[in-house]
């Protein structure tokens, strides 16, 4: 009897297994929680054009390291008038595709150009209760959007939005007589510093015409030969 319950303690100590649930989000250099944050490849590009006539308030943050490190560009305007302004501008912060010597390969480019004259702007006394808004997230690109109108007389909108493990699209146009509210930010995970950053408020009459891609593929680096 002794010798038998030796015997089963024996087999179940032999048969001891850990087993811990596979990682779920599956990346090209191995699961993603086992890749340095330095080797996760983020690409942001961005092409706007506003007209405002009455209100603006933006601003933007293109950096590819925090603090005293790497490239950064940061940009902001406010004020009252009549302001056209264009805007294209690509962050790359990522490993280089080709090789078996990885390197990191950083970058920033930026276009802009405007055109501002000042006006006063006298916001209406009354305050309409049509609204209209939308949020998306995309948590295995790090990217997230929104916007929001408070409609003072009109607003005709065609937003798209496409996402998936590999990148996001988002895509605005917009003709609004209100007050319009649009924020970004693109941001590998909780351990890093934002890519992009972009807040921006437009009041009275404004067009707005944007398109921002986030994803985790190069924009920069030509296919291998």
């Amino acid at each position: 009897m002794a010798l038998g319950l030796i015997i089963i303690l024996l087999a179940m100590a032999s048969t001891t297994a850990f087993i811990s649930p596979p990682d779920p989000t599956p990346h090209y250099f191995g699961p993603i929680s086992q890749v340095p944050d330095n080797e996760i490849i983020q690409n942001v590009s961005e092409h706007s054009w506003i007209f405002v006539n009455g209100y603006l308030e933006e601003s933007r943050i293109l950096q590819t390291h925090a603090g005293f490190a790497g490239q950064k560009v940061v940009l902001g305007t406010s004020g009252s008038g009549m302001a056209t302004r264009t805007i294209d501008s690509v962050v790359y912060n990522g490993l280089e595709d080709c090789g078996p010597d990885k390197r990191m390969v950083e970058g920033i480019s930026l276009t802009i150009s405007g055109n501002y004259d000042y006006r006063p702007y006298i916001p209406p006394m009354t305050q309409s209760d049509l609204k209209n808004a939308l949020c998306a997230k995309n948590y295995e690109v790090g990217s997230v959007f929104s916007e929001s109108y408070n409609i003072d007389k009109d607003l005709i909108k065609d937003t798209k939005i496409y996402q998936n493990d590999s990148f996001s699209v988002y895509e605005i146009s917009s003709e609004i007589q209100g007050t319009a509210r649009i924020g970004q930010r693109v941001q590998k995970n909780a351990r890093t510093s934002p890519t992009y950053i972009m807040n921006g408020k437009y009041m009275g009459y404004a067009q707005i015409r944007s398109e921002l891609v986030a994803g985790n593929t190069s924009v920069l680096t030509l296919p291998c030969p």
